[in-house]
């Protein structure tokens, strides 16, 4: 196949991803106003899960070899999928989908504390520390209440910080374990075991006598099954092997723009010079910590051989989406 035409089809790969991901907030936003939110991502990772591992089956791609890869990859689909993506639904109860979306892109800035207290990671010189002090300082100005602001909710603060920790440290047990299957197979895993651990966590709530699908409801369900999980993701497995690492990566700056956006856009979300200037220095802080990373990351990794790490549609350097 000619350059050009791999080319061109890698970058609107690039820009589903970039346009997808970053909806995917505002989807959740609007469902969770109808149906109560662990059933709501529980339903969706469990349809979402089934039907590309129907995918799977069908064109008999590889499956994990062993149980030892079944319980490393459903283990990542826990900390990502169930507590990181569940603990951000349950979050935007309470606040904006726009800054949802600015506070998990802070996940580059656990990746690089965590990895500090792991064997062989990444360590850090001045500019990374640097950057970690940029980035949490603009989670500061975004929420911190201010003179003739309203107080943000600190319930959904929270949560999606914890969310956004979660899915750093499931990122780094996915990258130190690997496994075999295709990315397809092992991502299909992670959706069916988080989506499992979060329909259980809902029918324990209570949740089910509230989960009565409205068209909205619906319409939300159906966009982050088909668009955000699985053309969104199909979409970014052909990116990352038609792009440069670095390239591939940095959709995720993107992704709360278009958050931002959609938020003002179609729920009236007010962006005020507060929450744009709080962008700019989280984002500025992100872009610090990773090219500081990726400096004295060593070249040659490869997860696209036989034996990899435990892949998922969320992977460190992707958003909570």
């Amino acid at each position: 196949m000619p350059s050009g035409v791999l080319d061109t089809r890698a970058y609107i790969a690039y820009a589903v991803v970039c346009i997808v991901w970053g909806s995917t907030y505002l989807a959740i936003r609007i469902g969770v106003s109808d149906l109560p939110p662990a059933l709501f991502a529980g339903v969706r990772f469990l349809i979402a899960g089934g039907l590309m591992m129907a995918y799977v089956k069908l064109r008999k791609l590889e499956m994990p070899r062993s149980l030892r890869d079944i319980r490393i990859i459903a283990t990542v689909g826990l900390f990502l999928l169930f507590g990181g993506n569940g603990l951000v639904v349950w979050s935007e109860q309470y606040i904006p989908s726009g800054l949802t979306a600015l506070i998990v892109s802070i996940v580059p800035l656990f990746v690089a504390l965590l990895d500090l207290f792991f064997p062989g990671g990444a360590r850090m010189g001045r500019k990374g520390w640097t950057g970690l002090l940029i980035g949490f300082a603009g989670v500061g100005v975004l929420v911190l209440p201010g003179a003739g602001l309203q107080a943000v909710d600190l319930r959904g603060v929270l949560g999606v910080m914890a969310g956004a920790f979660l899915w750093a440290s499931g990122s780094l047990y996915s990258s130190r374990n690997s496994v075999s299957g295709s990315m397809l197979s092992i991502s299909a895993l992670e959706m069916l075991a988080a989506g499992t651990a979060l329909c259980l966590t809902g029918l324990a709530a209570g949740e089910a006598s509230h989960f009565h699908l409205t068209v909205k409801g619906a319409g939300a369900l159906t966009y982050l099954i088909f668009a955000g999980s699985i053309i969104g993701f199909s979409c970014f497995v052909y990116i990352i092997k038609a792009l440069p690492p670095a390239k591939a990566s940095t959709y995720s700056y993107v992704n709360p723009v278009v958050a931002i956006f959609l938020g003002w856009l179609v729920l009236n979300e007010s962006v005020t010079i507060r929450d744009i200037a709080g962008a700019i220095v989280i984002l500025a802080g992100v872009v610090m910590v990773q090219t500081a990373r990726f400096e004295q990351i060593l070249p040659g990794e490869n997860k696209d051989g036989p034996e990899r790490a435990a892949l998922s549609p969320a992977d460190s350097s992707k958003t909570v989406s």
